[in-house]
């Protein structure tokens, strides 16, 4: 379990992490999320959005080798992910590319992160962003 934990955390962390690259360029970020950065407002704004996000990714890494951490890393993962599903569903007509992240952000495609939380394989997120069943029946109770 710890190894699968270990595992899973460095995936997150590396997903995290990558953003980073922004801070070097708005050209990166307006190709990765698809989006115009249109004033120098915006570009700071999304360079310092890089900037926090290669923060969480680092600390979610560090939690890889130092596992007191862990538990607080899959606090901010959760957090930082459930804040951006939500922001998507409050605000709706998003992109590909934001889409891309909410696939990644969900864990639609592996279906693994119930694992590093000690849960079993049920109906989840995926099922109610398609509507076929409600929060109250996809959300479960971990150790954390």
């Amino acid at each position: 379990m710890a190894k699968a934990t270990a595992v899973l955390l460095f995936i997150v962390g590396v997903i995290n992490f990558l953003p980073v690259l922004g801070v070097l360029s708005a050209a990166r970020l307006s190709q990765a999320y698809a989006i115009e950065l249109d004033g120098n407002d915006l570009v700071i704004l999304m360079r310092h959005r890089a900037l926090l996000f290669g923060i969480v990714g680092g600390f979610i890494l560090y939690s890889v080798f130092v596992p007191g951490y862990q538990t607080a890393a899959m606090v901010m993962a959760a957090l930082s992910m459930l804040g951006y599903i939500f922001l998507l569903w409050q605000q709706g007509g998003y992109n590909a590319a934001l889409h891309k992240v909410l696939l990644v952000d969900s864990d639609l495609r592996c279906g693994h992160a119930y694992e590093g939380f000690g849960l079993k394989k049920e109906k989840g997120l995926s099922e109610a962003l398609q509507g076929e069943i409600s929060q109250k029946e996809y959300i479960q109770k971990t150790h954390i």
